[in-house]
C-alpha cells in the first residue's frame, strides 16, 4: 500500500476487515467490489469483502476461535448459542449453509433445523393489535 501499515486509519479499519473477513489492499489495487476508503481527502486502503460462501467460514472460524475447541466439541446448549450467533449473522441464508454448519457441528441438518425452530418457539412474534 502507499500508505504505511501502522497509518492510524489502517490501524483503525483492519479488526473490523478482520472480522468480516475481507483482505486491505492498495487503493490502486482495487476492484471493481472493492471499497476505497480515505482518510483526510487521500485515499489510503481499499478493503475487498470476501464472497458470502467465504464470509460463512470465516464466521465458523472465528466462533471457533472464540469458544477455544472445535465447534463439535462444544455441549448442545452452546451449540445452540452458535446457531443463533450464525442466524443473526445471515449464515443461512447462503447457499448450503445449513449444511455447512452442520458439519463443523458435527451434528445433521435435522438438528440445525431443531434448533431454529426452537428458538422461534421460544421467541415468538409481538401480536398486531
Amino acid at each position: 500500500m502507499t500508505e504505511p501499515a501502522d497509518h492510524p486509519f489502517v490501524a483503525a479499519v483492519k479488526p473490523l476487515v478482520d472480522a468480516m473477513g475481507g483482505e486491505l489492499v492498495p487503493p490502486e489495487a482495487a476492484e471493481g467490489d472493492d471499497v476505497v476508503l480515505s482518510w483526510e481527502g487521500r485515499e489510503v486502503l481499499a478493503v475487498r469483502l470476501p464472497h458470502l460462501a467465504d464470509s460463512l467460514d470465516h464466521m465458523l472460524t472465528d466462533l471457533e476461535r472464540r469458544h477455544g475447541v472445535p465447534l463439535a466439541q462444544l455441549d448442545r446448549k452452546t451449540k445452540q448459542q452458535v446457531v443463533r450467533v450464525l442466524e443473526a449473522r445471515g449464515a443461512f441464508s447462503v447457499r448450503h449453509g445449513v449444511e455447512t454448519v452442520a458439519g463443523a457441528l458435527g451434528v445433521s441438518r435435522f438438528t440445525i433445523y431443531n434448533y431454529l425452530n426452537r428458538e422461534a418457539r421460544q421467541d415468538p412474534a409481538p401480536k398486531a393489535d
